[in-house]
């Protein structure tokens, strides 16, 4: 999920769901695109939420897709199990 239109490579609208949280609040989904650090590799059904205050990604879903999630104090990388390229690093 996404809050910034300008992290897809495609978008289309969407109308229908929500997202829950866990403070008990849910906002609406209003676009589902792809995102991708490069032409190579993308993560596809991305949601973009209206009011949401940060962009989040499941780690499961990550995983899901052959890639190994890695969490340090000031960074988080996402490689590809298969080609061993880093695809994702956030902070």
């Amino acid at each position: 999920m996404t809050r910034d239109k300008s992290k897809f490579l495609s978008l289309a609208a969407f109308e229908g769901g929500g997202v829950a949280f866990g403070n008990g609040k849910s906002e609406k989904i209003i676009g589902v695109g792809k995102i991708c650090k490069s032409l190579s590799y993308s993560i596809d059904n991305v949601y973009l939420v209206d009011g949401l205050q940060h962009n989040l990604l499941s780690v499961s879903q990550l995983c899901d897709r052959d890639n190994y999630v890695e969490f340090s104090s000031d960074q988080c990388l996402v490689t590809n199990v298969k080609s061993g390229d880093v695809v994702l690093k956030g902070n």
